[in-house]
């Protein structure tokens, strides 16, 4: 289980901050706990009992009711950001580690609770985004602009989902409107040449509402691999350009029926180090597009169904090194819920097409090109009554190509007492193997779908601002596809083989408080994600995944200042190794971010941020340096017509 970043030579770095790492996750670690006990005035939090979620079980259920590890983060979260992407936004969140060859626009992957970035899913208002020749969904392409909502479910989730969900679900949505016609405005720009616009329109206007932005976001960016003991290359700085919009139009034809499009398109211009060759501008364009029709319908007060159709895409090309791989995605969605007494069954049937086009495609019965689909049909039931909870799901996909694969999760909860929860869940899941594992010049057609097995506890506390969270898991995940050495396949470099396994065990603490007007949040992630492939011989059994900490975590604070608002975070890992026999070390680091925001006057508002203040020098990736110091000053006017 590796990144899907390249390996090239490890240069020569400024001293980096693992020295300062232990004493971040003692302060982190410490803060988490007393904050969840501080005794206050109230004030926001993050994770507020009240929201509404959906990726859980595909059906609107209450944050406080829902059984799995959920997060969700909202616009002021987003908004506080302010720039980059996604990978971003979810780095400083419970269970995520981020590995990243440089700057923002930079091949990104994301590991939740230890598991691969392809085990993750990706979805965008209810579309996946997913790419059949690499480790899964392209992070670096979603932009931060265009969000106003994000879900996260860690866990074993393939008996809701599908394919993929071994680690995670991420479901992002876009903006919409919902009350008079509102124009939000926003400019901004920081060093290493940043520059950042963007622009929303959206409103409700008589059963239609409707919200249209688009933004664009550059940089000069930094030298990603600053190869000071090679002469062969010439340092450059590599920046990224994106391009992006979304639209999100709605149609609510009586209090039963409502009908809805949404659309996303981003485009990245991201450059990079690849060659030795002077003056050589190496290139990645990346593209990601999800558009989707559905239609909700609530036919009795017992009975809903959503029925829905969409498609997406997923581009990458490098130049002028030429290489060229593109991912469709077309699926079909059908689901429904009837409640009955305290009870509710959810049902499902679902299709999934994926088509690659890859001039690797060797082996495909059109070469260039290959096609499958999934089918799908699924159940649930959630059942709650008094303190108790519980949850059962179950999911038949039939690929194909591999063939089908059964998946369930059963979970319980016991409210013990009005603050306190306890939780419990086993889940399996799976990832099916992709065309390109199966079909390139290095593929493979006896490869099977990996597999996971989940269990997990959790005991969760909340008091008006006050919450503390502790989750401890197991995931066992088997037939992990690794490229392997040749003899098992067709070409004499290796292809690719179900023929490791890894066992990711650990806990995750948070939590939120307030004191005065002072707000606190934080977790932290202790874990062991290992490689415990038991064969004879085997050299790596017990060693630390690749790029993967044993902890992690973050610390927010933020108060109110008459017009200001102020925050500080910070993000912390431990030591990581960058490769399997675990003999290159990554070293630890501790990241301090600065924030503000000061209201100019109703409708305007100053945005201040300021990243790595400290300007430490760390890598999540051997070879590539990460963001220096960065500085960001914007404006957001936002008004209603």
């Amino acid at each position: 289980m590796t990144s899907s970043a390249r390996r090239l030579p490890r240069p020569t770095f400024r001293a980096t901050s693992s020295a300062t790492a232990p004493l971040a996750f003692a302060l982190i670690s410490s803060l988490v706990q007393s904050a969840a006990w501080a005794q206050s005035s109230p004030g926001p939090g993050p994770n507020k009992l009240g929201s509404v979620v959906v990726t859980a079980t595909r059906s609107p259920q209450a944050l406080g009711q829902v059984l799995s590890d959920v997060t969700v983060l909202t616009r002021a979260d987003i908004e506080r950001q302010a720039i980059g992407s996604l990978a971003d936004l979810l780095r400083s969140q419970p269970g995520f580690e981020m590995v990243r060859n440089g700057g923002a626009g930079a091949n990104t992957s994301m590991f939740v609770r230890g598991a691969d970035t392809r085990h993750t899913v990706v979805i965008i208002d209810g579309q996946r985004i997913d790419s059949q020749a690499s480790s899964g969904a392209s992070w670096a392409a979603i932009p931060l602009a265009q969000i106003d909502r994000v879900e996260i479910v860690r866990g074993a989730a393939s008996a809701i989902w599908g394919s993929d969900a071994i680690g995670g679900v991420v479901q992002i949505f876009t903006r919409k409107g919902d009350s008079r016609p509102q124009v939000d405005l926003g400019l901004g720009a920081g060093n290493l040449g940043l520059v950042k616009l963007d622009a929303a329109i959206s409103g409700l206007s008589g059963i239609v509402d409707y919200a249209v932005s688009v933004a664009a976001e550059q940089s000069n960016g930094f030298n990603a691999r600053p190869v000071l003991n090679d002469p062969k290359f010439t340092p450059d700085d590599d920046g990224y350009r994106n391009r992006n919009a979304s639209l999100r139009l709605g149609a609510q034809l009586n209090a039963a029926h409502r009908l809805e499009l949404t659309g996303l398109n981003s485009h990245v211009d991201a450059q990079y180090d690849a060659t030795a060759k002077p003056k050589t501008d190496d290139q990645t364009l990346s593209d990601t597009r999800a558009l989707r029709a559905g239609w909700t319908a609530q036919w009795n007060p017992e009975l809903n169904s959503n029925f829905s159709v969409g498609e997406s895409m997923e581009r990458y090309e490098t130049r002028p090194s030429p290489y060229l791989t593109e991912t469709k995605l077309r699926s079909y969605s059908l689901n429904g819920s009837y409640k009955i007494g305290d009870g509710q069954i959810n049902a499902l049937l679902e299709r999934r097409e994926d088509r690659l086009n890859n001039s690797g495609l060797s082996a495909s019965p059109t070469p260039g090109r290959a096609e499958r689909h999934q089918d799908a049909i699924g159940a649930g039931y959630i059942w709650g009554s008094g303190p108790l909870s519980l949850q059962l799901h179950g999911r038949h996909d039939k690929d194909s190509e591999f063939g089908g694969s059964d998946t369930g999760t059963a979970a319980i909860g016991y409210q013990v007492t009005p603050q306190w929860r306890v939780l419990s869940s086993l889940g399996t899941a799976f990832r099916a193997p992709t065309l390109y594992q199966r079909f390139s010049d290095y593929g493979n057609p006896k490869l099977i779908a990996e597999e996971g097995k989940n269990a997990e506890i959790g005991l969760k506390f909340s008091e008006g601002v006050h919450a503390l969270g502790l989750t401890v898991y197991r995931n066992l995940v088997d037939n992990l596809i690794i490229f392997g050495a040749p003899g098992l396949c067709r070409s004499e470099y290796g292809c690719y083989q179900n023929v490791n396994q890894a066992r990711l065990q650990g806990l995750t603490l948070t939590g939120a408080s307030a004191v005065g007007s002072l707000r606190l949040s934080g977790s932290l992630d202790l874990q062991s994600p290992k490689d415990v492939t038991d064969t004879p011989g085997y050299a790596n059994y017990g060693k630390l995944l690749t790029r993967r900490s044993k902890q992690h975590g973050s610390l927010r604070a933020d108060t109110d200042l008459g017009l200001w608002t102020l925050g500080a975070q910070v993000v912390a890992s431990g030591m990581r190794y960058d490769d399997a026999a675990n003999t290159k070390r990554l070293g630890g680091y501790a990241l301090l971010g600065l924030d503000a925001q000061y209201k100019l006057g109703r409708d305007l508002q100053l945005q201040l941020k300021l990243d790595n203040a400290l300007d430490k020098a760390y890598q999540t990736a051997g070879g590539y340096a990460s963001a220096p110091r960065q500085f960001f000053i914007g404006l957001r006017h936002g008004v209603s017509l």
